[in-house]
């Protein structure tokens, strides 16, 4: 009993990695419409920021994670800015291809520039692990992951559903040539979108790397893609749907490695998706959109 109750928290803490990851995807999807592969990559930059910051500045954690966060909002505007702003009017497929080759660019100005040897990352938590009794204990980095994905995920929502800004994404969402017409900075309104999905992403990679202690050029490349898998499992566009989806996908993946099989736990995590989407195409809480003609 000791060991399902760890293995399936293990699992949360891995799904709430997942979750923060996937609620980037979800905002700028949800609101530009727009599928950023990139925001893996992204994540590892701001594992690398982190890293640095710490290795070779001497920066207190506080600092580091505040230098990471700033790195990473830098980048996914700038990104936003220069390869996905020029394509607002072209076709999905021009954008997702753009996605995938600023993705590759990233990870080949870190090989280029850092190597391809991963770095040991010094956790950032300083949370001692709880012992529960001799068979379950729950490390610090669980702890503050999932505590941290739960706060960001009630702050979003908030924000989302509370504020002007807030608002003035919903607007934009829904008709970005309505939302001009009535005064909304679409432009803007984007550009904070992509802001705060890279500011979550260093984050996540903070979290990421401190739970497996390293960082390299290709730290966010499968995260980032299951990360996608579980924004679209809960409903893509959907901010608590990518909290649902994050979890179970984390629960699910641990219980495969733990009862199943290692080298099957991804195929598993991918055919879970295929069996949601075949009944539930539009994911567990999204909703269908009826397209204009």
């Amino acid at each position: 009993m000791n060991s399902f109750i760890s293995y399936l928290i293990s699992g949360i803490s891995l799904g709430s990695i997942y979750a923060l990851i996937a609620l980037g995807y979800t905002m700028v999807y949800g609101i530009a419409k727009m599928l950023n592969f990139a925001h893996g990559d992204v994540i590892m930059v701001g594992g690398y920021a982190i890293f640095l910051a710490i290795s070779s500045l001497s920066c207190p954690v506080w600092l580091s994670l505040l230098i990471g966060i700033t790195v990473c909002t830098v980048l996914g505007v700038v990104i936003e800015r220069v390869a996905y702003k020029p394509l607002r009017s072209s076709s999905s497929l021009a954008v997702l291809i753009t996605a995938i080759g600023v993705s590759y660019l990233l990870q080949n100005l870190a090989l280029n520039i850092i190597g391809a040897e991963a770095k040991n990352f010094t956790s950032i938590v300083s949370l001692k692990t709880i012992t529960i009794n001799e068979n379950l204990k729950i490390s610090g980095e669980t702890v503050v992951t999932i505590i941290v994905t739960v706060a960001i995920m009630i702050a979003l929502t908030l924000f989302v559903n509370k504020t002007k800004a807030g608002m003035a994404m919903q607007a934009v969402s829904e008709d970005k040539g309505a939302a001009q017409l009535m005064g909304i900075n679409v432009n803007a309104t984007i550009s904070l979108v992509f802001a705060i999905g890279s500011a979550l992403a260093a984050v996540a990679g903070a979290l990421l790397c401190s739970t497996y202690t390293q960082v390299s050029p290709y730290t966010g490349s499968m995260p980032g893609i299951k990360a996608f898998i579980a924004a679209v499992f809960g409903g893509i566009g959907s901010i608590p749907g990518a909290m649902i989806g994050g979890i179970l996908l984390g629960v699910i993946e641990n219980m495969s490695k733990a009862y199943i099989s290692t080298q099957l736990a991804d195929a598993i995590v991918f055919a879970s998706l295929i069996v949601v989407l075949i009944f539930k195409p539009t994911g567990i809480l999204g909703k269908k959109i009826n397209e204009k003609v």
